[in-house]
């Protein structure tokens, strides 16, 4: 991944600037791939560009990828159970709003909920 700055006058570039071949003698696996993000985000730098080509994962996983994926998961399963919530989403904004404009405040509401769910979810697992 790289992050990118276009020429003047392109602000963003979403889409494949370079696709494989599927035929001929030249065909080729690798695929160019802009993106621009759009999601809300703390970071202005949203433009990046891949070099996408297949991978084939043949090393033993270790325990600590097994474990962030597993809680990676399971956090955002909490996230939208919370975010549909109707009891919770009150004070959930209240909370946020009063955080949001502090040093180490989040100033995204699913940033928010990313702490909040994640030390739930650490203190439950963890001790």
């Amino acid at each position: 991944m790289a992050k990118v700055e276009w020429s003047a006058g392109i602000d963003s570039v979403s889409g494949a600037l370079a696709k494989p071949s599927k035929s001929g003698q030249h065909s080729c696996t690798k695929m160019l791939l802009g993106t621009h993000r759009t999601a809300p985000t703390q970071s202005n730098k949203c433009n990046r560009l891949f070099l996408r080509k297949p991978v084939k994962y043949n090393i033993p996983q270790t325990e600590d990828a097994i474990n962030a994926r597993l809680r990676f998961a399971a956090v955002a399963a909490m996230i939208k159970a919370r975010k549909q919530d109707l009891t919770k989403l009150t004070t959930d904004q209240a909370a946020f709003l009063a955080q949001k404009d502090s040093p180490n405040g989040k100033t995204t509401m699913k940033a928010y909920y990313w702490l909040i769910c994640g030390n739930e979810y650490d203190e439950a697992h963890n001790g």
